[in-house]
């Protein structure tokens, strides 16, 4: 995208009262709540009183379940596919409950070859059958994709490259026709081209998106921002106008910086970074069948996962840990842009992060 402006202070507002989920401490996390599972890119669902969680482990996917969001951790891992097909390596995978069956999609590959790949079953954490290459429209490098019913049409959306060389990764989205197909073209929806989505790149990157309805019915995709392999690693968000269309670029209207990070610079003003923890980012909400319909109302805070590492700790991949934060929604923010298409301005629903 073009350069937006960057705002001045956001109008905000404060909607409801705030309730504090429970959080769990681990040594040198202080307020944070670290779930003790090292690793990174959670995803966890709730499917009546059950939470699922699938990740990226042994070079295939395993899931564990428990009765409470921070029982993940002591839950056993149940491998529940393995990269038998010598794929590669295996990101990021991502779990929804839709039409009876759980999903899980995740990215397999090497370098330039990472496509993404689906599994299904009718139980959480057995069943699973080989995987399938979901079909997506030009078939470029992808991973972190996710599926969502908006409107009453299926999306799927991913981070993936325009070509076949790794010159910045984008966000994406298209229809889906089936669990593993989509019809029509790919749309991309966000590009890494703001000051404060370039401090670490090289390729810059947008990635992990994940959908949310707000208070008002209007599409949000939380992303993460910078690189994965640096404390800048940061939470933004994309809003869809009211009435937008999700194909058309100029109809999503990006925060005006980091809404959930560590480095102090890169915040949207009116955001602070956090106290316990660096490079928070590629989040997961603990939304019911993970089905954006159930995404929460305005009022209370509501829970989400996240990694990060320890502040105090050397910032690395193998020093992530999944932790407990939650989130909430946060009223009349302004976002602004300039030189595109279309108003200025866009003021709606945002959020708040809390570690």
């Amino acid at each position: 995208m073009p350069r937006v402006r960057r705002a001045g202070l956001a109008t905000i507002a404060l909607v409801g009262a705030l309730a504090l989920v429970p959080t769990f401490t681990i040594a040198g996390t202080a307020n944070a709540g670290a779930t003790t599972l090292g690793g990174a890119d959670p995803s966890v669902i709730k499917v009546g009183g059950l939470y699922v969680a699938a990740k990226s482990v042994d070079g295939g996917v395993a899931v564990r379940t428990a009765s409470t969001l921070a029982g993940i951790a002591a839950a056993p891992k149940r491998q529940v596919w393995n990269d038998t097909g010598n794929l590669g390596e295996v990101w990021a995978p991502e779990i929804v409950y839709h039409e009876g069956r759980y999903h899980i999609y995740f990215s397999a590959g090497r370098s330039a070859a990472h496509r993404m790949y689906h599994i299904s079953s009718t139980s959480p954490d057995t069943g699973y059958g080989a995987a399938t290459k979901v079909a997506l429209p030009a078939d470029k490098w992808a991973i972190d994709g996710v599926p969502f019913t908006y409107q009453g049409q299926r999306w799927f959306v991913w981070s993936g490259w325009s070509g076949d060389t790794n010159v910045e990764q984008n966000l994406y989205i298209a229809r889906m026709s089936s669990p593993t197909a989509t019809t029509g073209g790919r749309y991309v929806i966000s590009q890494p081209r703001e000051p404060w989505e370039r401090v670490v790149g090289n390729p810059y990157i947008n990635e992990a998106p994940e959908p949310l309805l707000d208070p008002q019915g209007r599409l949000h995709l939380v992303y993460s921002a910078n690189g994965s392999w640096s404390s800048k690693y940061c939470l933004a968000e994309l809003r869809l106008r009211a009435g937008g269309d999700p194909t058309y670029v100029w109809d999503w209207y990006k925060s005006n910086g980091c809404l959930f990070g560590s480095y102090a610079p890169n915040m949207m003003p009116g955001w602070d970074p956090t106290l316990y923890v660096d490079g928070p980012g590629h989040n997961t909400f603990v939304l019911e069948r993970g089905d954006i319909a159930t995404s929460p109302p305005s009022g209370n805070r509501f829970p989400t996962m996240y990694h990060a590492v320890a502040k105090g700790t050397p910032y690395s991949w193998s020093a992530r840990y999944w932790y407990i934060g939650s989130a909430v929604w946060w009223g009349s923010v302004t976002y602004s842009r300039a030189n595109v298409p279309g108003a200025t301005t866009d003021t709606g629903f945002g959020l708040k992060f809390f570690e």
